[in-house]
Protein backbone atom coordinates (compact mmCIF):
# COMPACT_ATOMS: atom_id res chain seq x y z
CA UNK A 1 0.00 0.00 0.00
CA UNK A 2 1.64 3.49 -0.86
CA UNK A 3 1.70 5.95 2.12
CA UNK A 4 -0.13 9.19 2.36
CA UNK A 5 1.60 12.01 1.71
CA UNK A 6 1.52 14.06 5.09
CA UNK A 7 1.41 18.51 4.46
CA UNK A 8 2.14 20.60 7.15
CA UNK A 9 1.16 24.31 5.90
CA UNK A 10 2.14 26.62 8.37
CA UNK A 11 -0.08 29.69 8.10
CA UNK A 12 -3.24 27.02 6.93
CA UNK A 13 -5.95 28.95 8.21
CA UNK A 14 -4.87 31.94 6.39
CA UNK A 15 -6.05 33.49 2.92
CA UNK A 16 -4.15 31.29 0.68
CA UNK A 17 -3.08 28.44 3.18
CA UNK A 18 -6.70 27.12 3.15
CA UNK A 19 -6.94 27.39 -0.13
CA UNK A 20 -4.21 25.58 -0.33
CA UNK A 21 -5.42 22.82 2.40
CA UNK A 22 -8.58 22.49 0.55
CA UNK A 23 -6.73 21.37 -2.76
CA UNK A 24 -4.18 18.96 -1.14
CA UNK A 25 -7.07 17.36 0.89
CA UNK A 26 -8.97 16.74 -2.79
CA UNK A 27 -5.77 14.78 -4.19
CA UNK A 28 -6.14 12.43 -0.78
CA UNK A 29 -3.18 14.10 1.12
CA UNK A 30 -2.93 14.03 4.74
CA UNK A 31 -2.95 17.88 6.03
CA UNK A 32 -1.60 19.11 9.36
CA UNK A 33 -2.08 23.05 9.17
CA UNK A 34 -0.31 25.12 12.23
CA UNK A 35 -1.71 28.81 12.45
CA UNK A 36 -1.88 30.65 15.63
CA UNK A 37 -4.91 32.66 14.11
CA UNK A 38 -3.42 36.09 14.22
CA UNK A 39 -4.94 36.56 10.62
CA UNK A 40 -6.37 32.80 10.33
CA UNK A 41 -9.72 32.09 10.55
CA UNK A 42 -10.87 29.01 12.67
CA UNK A 43 -13.72 28.87 9.83
CA UNK A 44 -11.48 28.59 6.91
CA UNK A 45 -9.97 25.64 8.54
CA UNK A 46 -10.58 22.08 6.52
CA UNK A 47 -12.37 19.87 8.58
CA UNK A 48 -10.69 16.85 7.01
CA UNK A 49 -7.37 18.47 8.18
CA UNK A 50 -5.36 18.24 11.92
CA UNK A 51 -5.37 21.63 13.15
CA UNK A 52 -2.71 23.09 15.49
CA UNK A 53 -3.02 26.45 16.92
CA UNK A 54 0.36 27.07 17.60
CA UNK A 55 3.14 30.51 16.66
CA UNK A 56 5.95 29.22 14.24
CA UNK A 57 8.28 30.91 17.10
CA UNK A 58 6.68 28.56 19.40
CA UNK A 59 9.69 26.33 20.61
CA UNK A 60 6.93 23.43 20.93
CA UNK A 61 6.45 23.24 17.37
CA UNK A 62 9.14 20.79 17.24
CA UNK A 63 6.26 18.47 18.99
CA UNK A 64 4.08 18.38 16.27
CA UNK A 65 6.75 17.67 13.64
CA UNK A 66 7.59 14.82 15.70
CA UNK A 67 4.39 13.75 15.92
CA UNK A 68 2.68 14.08 12.89
CA UNK A 69 6.23 13.19 10.68
CA UNK A 70 5.33 15.61 7.37
CA UNK A 71 6.72 14.97 4.51
CA UNK A 72 6.70 18.10 2.55
CA UNK A 73 5.92 22.09 4.20
CA UNK A 74 4.34 24.25 2.57
CA UNK A 75 5.63 27.71 4.36
CA UNK A 76 2.41 30.35 4.44
CA UNK A 77 2.54 31.54 7.62
CA UNK A 78 4.09 34.90 8.01
CA UNK A 79 3.46 39.04 9.23
CA UNK A 80 2.28 40.22 5.37
CA UNK A 81 1.54 43.96 6.54
CA UNK A 82 4.13 46.59 4.16
CA UNK A 83 3.01 49.09 7.10
CA UNK A 84 3.13 47.31 9.46
CA UNK A 85 6.66 46.12 8.42
CA UNK A 86 7.68 49.71 8.51
CA UNK A 87 6.41 50.89 12.04
CA UNK A 88 7.73 47.26 13.62
CA UNK A 89 10.94 46.26 11.67
CA UNK A 90 11.52 43.79 14.73
CA UNK A 91 8.19 42.06 15.07
CA UNK A 92 8.31 42.04 11.16
CA UNK A 93 11.90 40.13 11.47
CA UNK A 94 11.11 37.91 14.38
CA UNK A 95 7.73 36.61 12.97
CA UNK A 96 9.00 36.65 9.21
CA UNK A 97 12.93 35.57 9.59
CA UNK A 98 13.14 33.76 13.30
CA UNK A 99 10.04 31.90 13.00
CA UNK A 100 11.05 30.51 9.55
CA UNK A 101 14.54 29.85 11.21
CA UNK A 102 12.64 28.05 13.60
CA UNK A 103 10.57 25.70 10.52
CA UNK A 104 13.44 25.25 8.77
CA UNK A 105 15.35 23.25 11.97
CA UNK A 106 12.48 21.02 12.46
CA UNK A 107 12.86 20.40 8.57
CA UNK A 108 16.33 19.17 9.11
CA UNK A 109 15.89 17.53 12.32
CA UNK A 110 12.70 15.80 11.69
CA UNK A 111 14.06 15.06 7.80
CA UNK A 112 11.23 16.78 6.19
CA UNK A 113 11.65 16.54 2.39
CA UNK A 114 11.37 19.67 0.70
CA UNK A 115 9.45 23.01 1.27
CA UNK A 116 7.61 25.44 -0.39
CA UNK A 117 8.13 29.05 0.66
CA UNK A 118 5.79 31.77 -0.36
CA UNK A 119 8.26 34.68 -1.14
CA UNK A 120 6.88 38.17 -2.56
CA UNK A 121 7.43 39.95 -5.79
CA UNK A 122 8.71 42.75 -3.13
CA UNK A 123 11.93 41.27 -3.47
CA UNK A 124 13.07 43.26 -6.76
CA UNK A 125 12.07 46.61 -5.18
CA UNK A 126 10.98 49.39 -7.75
CA UNK A 127 11.83 47.36 -10.96
CA UNK A 128 14.21 48.69 -13.75
CA UNK A 129 12.47 47.05 -16.38
CA UNK A 130 8.56 45.05 -16.46
CA UNK A 131 7.71 42.51 -16.85
CA UNK A 132 10.19 41.40 -14.30
CA UNK A 133 11.80 38.20 -14.89
CA UNK A 134 14.22 36.44 -11.84
CA UNK A 135 17.23 37.86 -12.97
CA UNK A 136 16.52 40.78 -12.01
CA UNK A 137 18.47 42.37 -9.74
CA UNK A 138 17.27 42.57 -6.13
CA UNK A 139 16.22 45.83 -4.15
CA UNK A 140 13.21 45.43 -1.52
CA UNK A 141 12.51 48.89 -0.14
CA UNK A 142 10.72 47.64 3.17
CA UNK A 143 11.38 45.04 5.62
CA UNK A 144 8.87 43.03 4.51
CA UNK A 145 10.22 41.92 1.00
CA UNK A 146 13.84 42.05 2.89
CA UNK A 147 12.58 39.28 5.46
CA UNK A 148 11.44 37.28 2.25
CA UNK A 149 14.65 37.89 0.38
CA UNK A 150 16.47 36.90 3.70
CA UNK A 151 14.89 33.82 4.04
CA UNK A 152 15.71 32.82 0.60
CA UNK A 153 19.10 33.16 1.02
CA UNK A 154 18.22 31.07 4.53
CA UNK A 155 16.80 28.07 2.15
CA UNK A 156 20.25 27.93 -0.30
CA UNK A 157 21.53 27.31 2.86
CA UNK A 158 19.47 24.43 4.14
CA UNK A 159 19.43 23.54 0.65
CA UNK A 160 23.27 23.00 1.17
CA UNK A 161 22.34 20.61 4.21
CA UNK A 162 20.37 18.56 2.26
CA UNK A 163 16.62 20.46 2.68
CA UNK A 164 14.88 20.76 -0.98
CA UNK A 165 13.12 23.77 -1.45
CA UNK A 166 10.90 26.16 -4.02
CA UNK A 167 10.40 29.60 -3.65
CA UNK A 168 7.13 31.38 -5.40
CA UNK A 169 7.67 35.15 -6.06
CA UNK A 170 3.76 35.71 -6.19
CA UNK A 171 2.58 39.10 -7.24
CA UNK A 172 -0.60 40.87 -5.70
CA UNK A 173 -2.93 37.42 -4.67
CA UNK A 174 -6.77 38.18 -4.47
CA UNK A 175 -9.84 36.24 -3.91
CA UNK A 176 -12.26 35.06 -1.44
CA UNK A 177 -11.24 34.56 2.88
CA UNK A 178 -8.63 37.27 2.14
CA UNK A 179 -9.02 39.57 4.62
CA UNK A 180 -10.54 43.66 4.08
CA UNK A 181 -9.50 45.10 7.11
CA UNK A 182 -5.72 45.37 8.72
CA UNK A 183 -3.28 43.45 6.25
CA UNK A 184 -5.72 42.73 3.37
CA UNK A 185 -4.73 43.43 -0.23
CA UNK A 186 -6.53 46.05 -2.36
CA UNK A 187 -9.14 44.04 -4.31
CA UNK A 188 -11.17 42.75 -0.80
CA UNK A 189 -10.71 46.50 0.96
CA UNK A 190 -12.49 47.64 -2.39
CA UNK A 191 -15.09 45.57 -2.65
CA UNK A 192 -16.10 45.27 1.17
CA UNK A 193 -16.38 49.01 1.26
CA UNK A 194 -18.39 49.52 -1.98
CA UNK A 195 -20.79 46.25 -0.66
CA UNK A 196 -20.87 48.41 2.62
CA UNK A 197 -21.29 51.85 1.50
CA UNK A 198 -18.26 53.18 2.79
CA UNK A 199 -15.26 55.02 0.78
CA UNK A 200 -12.31 53.67 -0.25
CA UNK A 201 -8.69 55.37 -0.18
CA UNK A 202 -6.56 55.81 -2.89
CA UNK A 203 -2.77 56.54 -1.96
CA UNK A 204 -1.37 58.68 -4.33
CA UNK A 205 -2.06 59.49 -7.82
CA UNK A 206 -3.95 55.88 -8.12
CA UNK A 207 -1.86 55.70 -11.47
CA UNK A 208 0.53 52.81 -9.40
CA UNK A 209 0.26 49.79 -11.05
CA UNK A 210 0.20 45.50 -9.60
CA UNK A 211 -0.31 42.01 -10.96
CA UNK A 212 -3.25 40.83 -9.72
CA UNK A 213 -3.39 37.02 -9.43
CA UNK A 214 -6.47 34.62 -8.37
CA UNK A 215 -6.22 32.48 -5.68
CA UNK A 216 -6.64 29.56 -7.56
CA UNK A 217 -3.86 30.38 -9.63
CA UNK A 218 -1.55 30.91 -6.96
CA UNK A 219 -2.91 27.69 -5.54
CA UNK A 220 -2.10 25.66 -8.72
CA UNK A 221 1.35 27.21 -8.88
CA UNK A 222 2.79 25.86 -5.23
CA UNK A 223 0.91 22.21 -6.18
CA UNK A 224 3.13 21.97 -9.37
CA UNK A 225 5.86 23.72 -7.09
CA UNK A 226 6.06 20.03 -5.63
CA UNK A 227 8.00 18.80 -8.87
CA UNK A 228 10.26 21.59 -9.22
CA UNK A 229 13.96 21.49 -9.24
CA UNK A 230 15.62 21.70 -5.56
CA UNK A 231 16.30 25.17 -5.33
CA UNK A 232 13.95 26.39 -8.00
CA UNK A 233 12.70 30.22 -7.92
CA UNK A 234 9.68 31.26 -9.85
CA UNK A 235 8.04 34.49 -10.46
CA UNK A 236 3.92 33.69 -10.30
CA UNK A 237 2.11 36.49 -12.03
CA UNK A 238 -0.01 37.24 -14.98
CA UNK A 239 2.15 39.84 -16.56
CA UNK A 240 -0.87 41.97 -16.87
CA UNK A 241 -0.42 45.50 -15.03
CA UNK A 242 -3.39 47.08 -13.58
CA UNK A 243 -3.43 50.50 -12.24
CA UNK A 244 -5.23 50.86 -8.69
CA UNK A 245 -7.84 54.06 -10.08
CA UNK A 246 -8.52 51.04 -13.34
CA UNK A 247 -9.11 48.28 -10.92
CA UNK A 248 -11.51 50.53 -8.88
CA UNK A 249 -13.54 51.42 -11.65
CA UNK A 250 -14.21 47.82 -12.72
CA UNK A 251 -15.25 46.75 -9.33
CA UNK A 252 -17.26 50.11 -8.53
CA UNK A 253 -18.56 48.63 -12.15
CA UNK A 254 -19.35 45.17 -11.51
CA UNK A 255 -20.91 46.46 -7.53
CA UNK A 256 -22.91 49.31 -9.08
CA UNK A 257 -22.57 51.82 -6.06
CA UNK A 258 -21.59 54.69 -7.14
CA UNK A 259 -19.25 55.52 -4.60
CA UNK A 260 -16.13 57.67 -5.48
CA UNK A 261 -12.45 57.20 -3.70
CA UNK A 262 -10.63 59.79 -1.41
CA UNK A 263 -7.53 60.59 -2.67
CA UNK A 264 -4.17 60.79 -0.19
CA UNK A 265 -0.27 61.06 0.30
CA UNK A 266 1.08 57.85 -1.20
CA UNK A 267 2.19 56.11 1.46
CA UNK A 268 6.35 54.98 2.19
CA UNK A 269 8.09 51.77 1.55
CA UNK A 270 5.67 50.97 -1.58
CA UNK A 271 6.12 50.84 -5.37
CA UNK A 272 4.95 52.01 -7.90
CA UNK A 273 5.11 49.87 -10.72
CA UNK A 274 4.92 45.85 -10.28
CA UNK A 275 4.25 42.96 -13.10
CA UNK A 276 5.87 39.71 -13.25
CA UNK A 277 7.23 37.98 -16.44
CA UNK A 278 6.41 33.86 -15.47
CA UNK A 279 7.72 32.51 -18.60
CA UNK A 280 9.96 30.58 -16.28
CA UNK A 281 7.56 28.69 -14.26
CA UNK A 282 5.59 28.16 -17.23
CA UNK A 283 8.19 26.46 -19.48
CA UNK A 284 9.69 24.55 -16.35
CA UNK A 285 5.94 23.44 -14.45
CA UNK A 286 3.53 23.99 -17.49
CA UNK A 287 1.63 26.44 -15.18
CA UNK A 288 -0.45 28.99 -16.72
CA UNK A 289 -2.98 31.84 -14.71
CA UNK A 290 -6.19 30.68 -16.17
CA UNK A 291 -8.14 33.55 -14.20
CA UNK A 292 -8.82 36.72 -15.67
CA UNK A 293 -9.35 39.84 -13.63
CA UNK A 294 -12.71 40.67 -14.05
CA UNK A 295 -13.81 37.06 -13.80
CA UNK A 296 -11.74 36.42 -10.81
CA UNK A 297 -12.95 39.72 -9.10
CA UNK A 298 -16.53 38.54 -9.88
CA UNK A 299 -15.93 35.32 -7.38
CA UNK A 300 -14.45 37.67 -4.97
CA UNK A 301 -17.22 39.68 -4.83
CA UNK A 302 -20.18 37.21 -4.45
CA UNK A 303 -17.86 35.70 -2.06
CA UNK A 304 -18.57 38.78 0.25
CA UNK A 305 -21.78 39.41 -0.52
CA UNK A 306 -22.37 36.23 0.41
CA UNK A 307 -20.31 36.59 3.76
CA UNK A 308 -22.10 39.78 4.72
Amino acid sequence: MIKKQTYLITGGAGFIGSHLADELIKTGGRVIIVDNLSAGKKENVNKKAVFYKRDILDPKLAAIFKKERPDIIFHYAAQIDVRKSTKDPIGDAKINILGTINVLENCRNFKVGKIIFASSVGVYGEPEFLPTKENHPLGPISPYPITKLTVEKYLSYYKSLGLDFAALRYSNIYGPRQSSSGEGGVVSIFIDNLLNGKKSVIYGNGEQTRDFLYVADAVKAALLALKAPSGSIYNVGTGKETSINKLYKLIFRDTGNAIHPKKVPPRFGEIKKSCLNSSKIKKELNWRPKWELEEGLKETRNWFKNKN
